[in-house]
């Protein structure tokens, strides 16, 4: 028996000797490169590849298979005198024994200068579909020729037993100074990676793989250029058909055209796995950043055999996002200094390759917190969709500043006014108003951005604890809005302001060449005052205004929309004072005059408490008539009727001011109220800029002469009675006295 296996072994000695003599004798008496055209020939029949060996070719036999390739190029058949991939050196070597059971055991594999070239022509047909295929004309002519014989039957082919997974084992993968190259010839769009570098550790199944790849990136259309450096260890278990990337590390630079000269330093860190039975991929420990941009988080992706549905949460550390904005060569509308100098976000992540959703947001944006949902529905159609509660939010700090022009158009109604307030109070105030606008009261800027809104689709709804807007300080604030195909429908603007509230509806339609805006507002019980304080004016009245209004314009600048406003509006002021206009006074020098006196005394007061101050207004082109003025003051009743030039914010009343019987002595003997004056109507004129108010308003001359006219047609009927007595009848004193009154 042992003599037996000590031959046994003898001959498996033997024949291990001869077979390495025999390879030994292949690799040295046999050159690979006088079969050239074979083995270009055996590239088309079995591969349908069109191979060019344009350099030597190497081999070894045993114990390795080695092979090795030099100037080597492939193309398609359907375009053979085009190689789409072509390569300086292919080197590597395969165990051969372990090849008889389906273990590939290699030594270094090396790649050196590999070049694909992959392009799509005008037709939309790239040139890798080819690859593998034989041309049709040369299908047609290789087809058999098919005779009329009779069928014959089918047998039945054997059930095939499952593949066994070939098990891999590498040394080592280096690919050195790869480039890969795609051109779209219906678009013009190229895309290349160059300079690729590619090194492993050792390759095997179920075992952690070192993996670091460079490769430098571009694409003509936008022109941009990326530095990339990818780090980790590459894990795969085949038969589970589960694959894991862990510590990934990406890092670069993006440089290009849309960065207008500056560069973003991004890098990426996490672990990602594919579980292709489950169709689950996820990345955990999510990393990322960009220059000033910090944010971690983790993303999971469900159902990858159909429709992605893509899970997780980002948390965003706070950041500048001006300087960020401005880091990436882009520029935020103009907004005050410091603004988005403090943003951070915590949010969860849900969504499909062609929507997103940020649910149960923690969002601050400088000194403002907001909770909520946005939601982009459909990215090719922009579709956005907003939930935001805020605490606090001043939308003035974010609005662009006022223009120059704008700027300078105050300064000069400022200039006017102060020098219109010093005419009226002097007493003589009597320029008029010219019969068209002549210095502009309103921006000529663009206000609204007409094609980006005509492409907008949102649904908006946000509430805030406190709102700023127009520098007004509104509580309670809730906004709906939509839009939808160039129509922004305002559903609904509320708030409370200064203890009164507003509520404001309507639409802008920029589906035209001229935008068209409708609005609806209804104002309750706000302070006046406060309001036009708010917008830097000097208010001419204080009151508790309830206004509503129904204003239609068209155009797409303030003075436009002004000079095309249109519509309704009523108005009341309740408890309200006329700011520096004493009508007390005013009376007094009326009645002075009429009964021949001077005042003695200064007024005690400047102002003129009211009780009402009412009227209605239509809007025709930017000038607002109002012919039913009424005031309720204590011992008084002032009407009126004029107008409001909006355009310049000018006005042009007549105002009727009667005495209500008041006996009790005024603040000066020469303008004691006797039964006489009691209901005369004593007129007044008030013209001039708007934010004169009261003090633009002066007696009237031109009717003050048909008061007087009037008290002395009465005093000579009293002194007609006198003389007359009961000498004549009744009928003859009437008329006579008719007569004197004219």
């Amino acid at each position: 028996m042992k003599a037996f296996g000590k031959i046994l072994g003898l001959v498996l000695l033997g024949l291990l000797l001869i077979i390495v003599a025999l390879g030994f004798a292949l690799t040295h008496l046999f050159d690979p490169n006088d079969y050239k055209d074979e083995i270009r020939q055996i590239a088309r029949d079995k591969a349908h590849i069109e191979l060019t060996l344009n350099g030597d070719i190497g081999w070894s036999l045993f114990p390795w298979l080695g092979l090795e390739l030099h100037e080597a190029s492939v193309a398609t058949l359907a375009n053979p005198t085009q190689p789409f991939a072509d390569l300086q050196m292919l080197g590597l070597s395969v165990r051969v024994l372990p090849l008889l059971r389906r273990e590939v055991q290699m030594s270094d594999v090396r790649v050196e200068g590999l070049n694909l070239r992959l392009n799509r022509d005008k037709d939309g047909h790239g040139n890798w579909e080819d690859i593998g295929k034989v041309p049709p004309v040369a299908a047609k002519a290789d087809a058999p020729v098919t005779g009329t014989s009779e069928p014959t039957a089918e047998i039945p082919a054997a059930p095939e037993k499952p593949a066994q997974p070939v098990r891999l084992d590498i040394d080592s993968l280096t690919v050195n100074n790869a480039r890969v190259e795609y051109n779209d010839e219906r678009t013009g769009r190229q895309f290349s990676a160059e300079s690729i570098q590619l090194s492993t550790g050792p390759v095997h199944d179920a075992t952690d793989i070192q993996v670091k790849l460079t490769a430098f990136l571009s694409s003509n259309q936008p022109d941009v250029r990326v530095r990339t450096e990818l780090n980790g260890d590459l894990r795969f278990e085949r038969a589970l058909q589960r694959y894991k990337f862990e510590d990934m590390k990406l890092t670069g630079e993006i440089t290009g055209e849309p960065l207008q000269g500056k560069a973003v330093t991004f890098s990426a860190q996490g672990q990602l796995s594919l579980d292709k039975a489950a169709n689950v991929a996820e990345w955990t420990g999510i990393k990322i950043s960009a220059n000033q941009l910090r944010a971690l988080g983790e993303l999971k992706v469900n159902d990858l055999d159909k429709t992605p549905q893509i899970s997780g949460g980002v948390s965003i550390a706070q950041f500048d996002l001006a300087k960020f904005v401005d880091s990436i060569g882009q520029k935020l509308p103009a907004m005050a200094e410091d603004s988005l100098s403090k943003v951070e976000l915590v949010s969860r992540l849900a969504g499909t390759p062609t929507s997103v959703v940020l649910d149960n947001i923690n969002l601050k944006v400088d000194d403002s917190s907001f909770s909520g949902r946005i939601a982009v529905e459909d990215f090719a159609k922009q579709s956005l969709r907003v939930q935001l509660k805020g605490d606090t939010f001043d939308a003035d700090r974010y609005l662009p500043p006022t223009s120059a022009e704008a700027n300078s158009a105050t300064v000069a109604r400022q200039s006017e006014v102060k020098s219109t307030e010093a005419d009226a109070l002097a007493g003589v105030g009597s320029t008029p108003l010219p019969n068209a606008p002549t210095k502009g009261a309103w921006s000529s800027d663009k206000l609204i951005p007409a094609e980006r809104l005509s492409k907008l689709d949102l649904d908006a709804d946000l509430t805030f604890g406190q709102l700023t807007l127009g520098k007004l300080p509104i509580q309670n604030a809730a906004l709906k809005a939509t839009a939808q195909g160039g129509l922004l429908t305002l559903e609904n603007l509320r708030g409370d302001l200064y203890n009164g509230n507003f509520d404001a509806k309507g639409t802008l339609d920029v589906r035209q060449p001229v935008p068209l805006l409708s609005m609806h507002t209804q104002i309750s019980r706000v302070p006046a005052e406060k309001i036009l304080e708010s917008q830097g004016k000097t208010p001419p009245v204080k009151g508790l205004v309830t206004l509503n209004s129904n204003l239609t314009a068209s155009g797409n600048s303030q003075k436009t929309l002004i000079d095309s406003l249109n519509g309704t509006a009523s108005f009341v002021l309740n408890n309200g004072v006329l700011l520096n206009a004493n009508l007390e006074q005013q009376l007094c020098k009326g009645i002075a005059t009429l009964n021949h006196k001077s005042l003695s005394s200064e007024p005690r007061g400047k102002d003129t408490p009211f009780q009402e101050f009412k009227g209605n207004l239509t809007l025709r082109n930017g000038v607002a008539s109002n012919p039913d003025l009424k005031v309720r003051i204590p011992g008084m009743i002032v009407s009126g009727s004029g107008d409001v030039d909006l355009r310049v914010l000018g006005m042009d009343y007549r105002v009727g001011v009667i005495v209500e019987g008041d006996k009790s002595d005024m603040p000066d003997p020469a303008c004691q109220v006797n039964e006489r004056y009691a209901s005369i109507e004593w007129p007044l004129r008030c013209r001039g800029p708007l934010e004169l108010g009261a003090k633009a308003c002066r007696l009237d001359s031109e009717r003050l002469g048909q008061v007087a006219s009037k008290l002395a047609g009465d005093k000579l009927g009293e002194k007609l009675e006198e003389k007359l007595g009961d000498k004549v009848s009744p009928e003859l004193k009437n008329t006579l006295k008719g007569l004197f009154k004219r």
